[in-house]
């Protein structure tokens, strides 16, 4: 069964995005040499807090990297109502990083892995190279 994804609000494809970005990370920490619980959780905060996806995305619009249909999921995402608040952000970044989500979602919904890679790794690099603000 596949899921219409234009059927579901950006909340949910923001959970579901932020299932499918993580595994990413993990495995690229694990592959820096990272083994300890908490080593790994605070290097992987570089690359999965609201601040940093947010910085992600921002970067994304500039290099313009998104196609059309990304652009309005991560809209989507940006502007869903959330009952949730963030933890240690303000809302509006929370709201950003939650678009970011949405759009891994939508890219997982929609059955395109070379795209989710290809964002993921380059999210990494971004992160890894220094070219993102507020991330390090």
């Amino acid at each position: 069964m596949q899921v219409d994804y234009m059927q579901l609000n950006g909340i949910a494809l923001a959970y579901l995005g932020d299932a499918v970005y993580e595994p990413f990370i993990r495995q690229h920490l694990i592959e820096q040499g990272f083994t300890k619980a908490t080593k790994l959780h605070h290097h992987a905060t570089h690359y999965v807090s609201a601040k940093a996806q947010a910085a992600l995305i921002e970067r994304m619009q500039v290099e313009d990297i998104m196609t059309p249909a990304e652009v309005d999921v991560f809209k989507r995402g940006r502007n869903a109502k959330s009952h949730t608040s963030a933890k240690h952000t303000d809302v509006v970044t929370y709201r950003i990083s939650t678009g970011f989500e949405a759009v891994f979602g939508y890219l997982q919904l929609t059955a395109q892995t070379e795209r989710i890679a290809e964002l993921a790794h380059w999210c990494i690099e971004q992160v890894d190279e220094g070219r993102v603000s507020n991330v390090k």
